[in-house]
């Protein structure tokens, strides 16, 4: 098997994720939201994980449906996360400290459970767990409104536990 390379926009908007076999796909800037692109880790330089295909000449190209690629929030060579995960991270905090509904210090141990919510790590359960007693206790705009900022950067466990399906 091989993984070819994706790029992804700033804001996580994937471009092409056969980076190397369909360079043709490729754009400096996403076409989404005319944010600049990446195909490897900023840190590190590690590529960005893409398509995987039974090899590198691997011909066949899936035109239309929907993509079973699913975008990375972390970077597997250095660990550190993505922008498009960090981006959706600072405006998750910076939403639960705008919540009405929720004492200061719900405030803030909700914003501080929030990096929890897109680990999948051992404190995950507690994240989730905490975050539905605050989210609920200030309304179901609330929960909407992180679920909107969210979604995307959290593994598929993590998003059933809190969202449901």
């Amino acid at each position: 098997m091989y993984r070819d390379t994706a790029l992804v926009c700033l804001n996580g908007h994937l471009v092409n994720d056969a980076f190397n076999r369909v360079p043709r796909n490729n754009s400096e800037f996403c076409p989404r939201c005319g944010e600049r692109t990446i195909n490897a880790c900023e840190q590190c330089s590690s590529a960005i994980p893409g398509d995987l295909l039974n090899s590198p000449e691997d011909e066949f190209v899936f035109l239309g449906g929907p993509s079973s690629y699913e975008r990375p929030a972390y970077c597997r060579g250095c660990g550190k996360p993505f922008p498009w995960t960090a981006s959706a991270l600072d405006a998750a905090k910076e939403y639960a400290a705008e919540i009405e509904g929720l004492s200061d210090d719900e405030r803030r141990l909700l914003s501080e459970s929030l990096d929890d919510l897109v680990t999948d790590g051992p404190r995950t359960a507690i994240a989730v767990s905490r975050f539905k007693r605050l989210a609920n206790k200030a309304g179901t705009g609330a929960v909407e409104g992180f679920r909107s900022i969210l979604v995307d950067v959290m593994s598929e466990a993590v998003r059933r536990q809190m969202f449901g399906s």
